[in-house]
């Protein structure tokens, strides 16, 4: 393995990155509009045959006491849909405070001399990025 994709599901947007497990380290690649709620398979689709990974990773949220969120279902169905249109292994992953974390990370950039306000798309992407990171530190 070497190739991973990741996703930070959501039923508006989906934050996509993609890792290297070789040398550990993701990139954001794209922020894909979600369809009428439902996950943009095209996209998707696009984006696994551009990058042809052999993993994914998908950002699982929960409360900080361990419960489930309203979004763990839809995400669950999504790890599902995923393994089953494109037959490759579904990892989930903590993404607790990976928004915020990626706000963070933007602002930082922004202070260091970038003029344009930070967008939700580009805070997805990051969010996938932390999510790769957290996923790897665990492996």
């Amino acid at each position: 393995m070497s190739t991973v994709m990741v996703f930070d599901f959501g039923l508006q947007r989906t934050g996509v990155a993609v890792g290297n497990t070789i040398v550990g380290t993701a990139s954001a690649v794209e922020t894909l509009q979600s369809i009428n709620n439902k996950p943009n398979w095209d996209g998707i689709s696009r984006l696994i045959e551009q990058w042809a990974p052999s993993q994914l990773v998908v950002g699982m949220p929960k409360q900080l006491d361990g419960q489930d969120t309203p979004l763990t279902a839809p995400i669950e169905k999504f790890c599902n849909q995923l393994n089953g249109r494109y037959n490759l292994p579904v990892a989930q992953a903590n993404e607790q405070f990976t928004s915020i974390e990626a706000g963070r990370r933007l602002k930082e950039v922004r202070q260091a001399g970038r003029k344009r306000k930070v967008k939700k798309e580009e805070v997805d992407q990051i969010s996938a990025v932390i999510i790769f990171e957290n996923w790897y530190q665990n492996q």
